[in-house]
């Protein structure tokens, strides 16, 4: 489904210096206006992943940010299948769809309720030295994602932290957040 807000139509339609009850003077034309909607979420582009494969990422968080030292022992990895529109998400979400550090905080403030993706998303939990492991993973590309705290409660604030991960051939690759 596509949404325009209608604001948006309507401060478009003003600023081409049209009224939005009248129509344009007939030697401008109607005012063309591109509006970017992105790549369309569709949930065929995820049954690749949902496959079982060999392959297996095994992960650790070594992030630092000068001396304060983070961990996401206990904490949640995401694991979500790189579509277009997935790859789009993470642009908008953390900048980059290659890899990122941000405070969490900016993150869930650029986070904007979307389609449901969720039942294609694997989920690993950090132990207690910040590895965690993703097994059966048919070969692709996905999107690693953590919420780090400062192992030193109060030294800093929560970070997002998310890379892109490429598997193939079954094997095993090993990844630092």
């Amino acid at each position: 489904m596509t949404y325009r807000p209608l604001f948006a139509v309507a401060a478009l339609t003003l600023l081409a210096g049209c009224a939005t009850d009248q129509p344009p003077p007939p030697s401008r034309g109607a005012p063309k206006v591109a509006v970017s909607q992105g790549p369309e979420f569709k949930t065929s582009d995820f049954a690749w992943a949902t496959v079982a494969g060999k392959a297996r990422i095994d992960g650790k968080l070594n992030y630092k940010a000068g001396e304060v030292a983070y961990s996401c022992a206990e904490a949640g990895v995401l694991l979500t299948p790189q579509t277009d529109w997935t790859r789009q998400r993470m642009v908008t979400l953390y900048k980059s769809a290659d890899h990122a550090v941000l405070p969490a905080a900016e993150v869930r403030a650029r986070t904007v309720r979307s389609n449901d993706y969720s039942a294609y998303v694997r989920r690993a939990t950090c132990d207690p030295t910040g590895r965690f492991t993703f097994t059966n993973l048919p070969d692709g590309s996905f999107f690693a994602i953590t919420v780090a705290k400062s192992a030193t409660p109060g030294a800093g604030q929560d970070m997002a932290i998310m890379r892109h991960v490429k598997v193939s051939n079954g094997k095993v690759v090993e990844v630092k957040l």
